[in-house]
């Protein structure tokens, strides 16, 4: 699959006053419409603050170019990193 189209996670207000910053893995099966179908956290940053759900979230909303097989799309899994981190 090739990435379109994303949108960054938000922090959450509780994160933010924690001052959690890192990374949160995300595993993806990419649709053959290039939607993101079943999203998995494969590595969390944090499950107190929401910082999980939010990458979720900001997940679903992400377009891709499916992955291709003999000419026909077909879902594929990748590994999604996205990184949160105050400024």
């Amino acid at each position: 699959p090739t990435l379109l189209s994303q949108v960054k996670p938000q922090y959450t207000t509780e994160a933010m006053r924690a001052k959690i910053q890192g990374r949160v893995w995300l595993e993806v099966v990419v649709m053959p419409d290039g939607r993101p179908g079943d999203i998995k956290i494969a590595r969390s940053l944090d499950r107190t603050f929401g910082l999980d759900e939010e990458a979720i979230k900001a997940m679903r909303q992400w377009r891709f170019r499916p992955g291709m097989r003999q000419g026909s799309p077909v879902p594929v899994i990748v590994t999604v990193e996205m990184e949160f981190s105050v400024r």
